[in-house]
């Protein structure tokens, strides 16, 4: 549950288009970011962790792709650059398909290393050998995915309360500054940790 908690590339993904897009339309963003998170989910438990176990030099360099790549984003966030910067540009944001957020929201959890790296190091413990895998890794699936629901709703909706603060350009750099912060934070925490 806490893993869900911590800003990261989908949490901060649904901040931001909370505050552009608005809560309902953030909603197919997460219904595409679940599918992909159900889908590291299951991945991580039916065998990645056993070739990330057995061939450690690939999840090294996993890990230090994904921190330099969460470092990277949050340099493009601080300089208010790239697609995850929050921009209040409406003609930018209104031109935004169901079908192209919920590809965003998927591709998101899928490249997200954080992701990656907690299912694969937390997960596959959960599931007792001696018992039938399929309602154990249902269950767990439907606790992540749940969980992850209400982290991406929250974030959303905190978002968009945010975007009524963010009239000014000056408020809109800060908060691109602070989350491009924490990202590279969580780039660090994970290539170092």
């Amino acid at each position: 549950m806490l893993v869900s908690a911590t800003p990261g590339m989908c949490m901060t993904l649904a901040l931001t288009l909370g505050i552009t897009l608005g809560v309902r339309k953030t909603f197919w963003m997460m219904w595409g970011e679940l599918v992909g998170v159900a889908t590291v989910s299951v991945l991580a438990v039916i065998g990645v962790a056993s070739i990330m176990l057995n061939f450690p030099l690939t999840f090294l360099v996993l890990k230090y792709c994904g921190g330099a790549y969460l470092i990277y984003l949050g340099v493009q966030m601080w300089l208010s650059k790239g697609k995850m910067a929050i921009n209040l540009d409406t003609k930018q944001t209104t031109q935004i398909s169901e079908k192209q957020l919920m590809t965003q929201g998927f591709v998101t959890a899928i490249a997200n290393p954080k992701g990656w790296a907690f299912t694969v190091s937390l997960l596959p413990p959960f599931i007792n050998p001696e018992l039938s895998m399929a309602p154990q890794l249902a269950a767990l699936v439907a606790i992540i995915l749940i969980t992850e629901f209400v982290f991406l709703t929250l974030y959303a909706t905190g978002g968009r309360t945010l975007g009524k603060l963010l009239q000014n350009t000056s408020n809109v750099q800060l908060l691109n500054r602070l989350s491009g912060s924490l990202m590279v934070g969580v780039g660090l925490w994970l290539a170092l940790g």
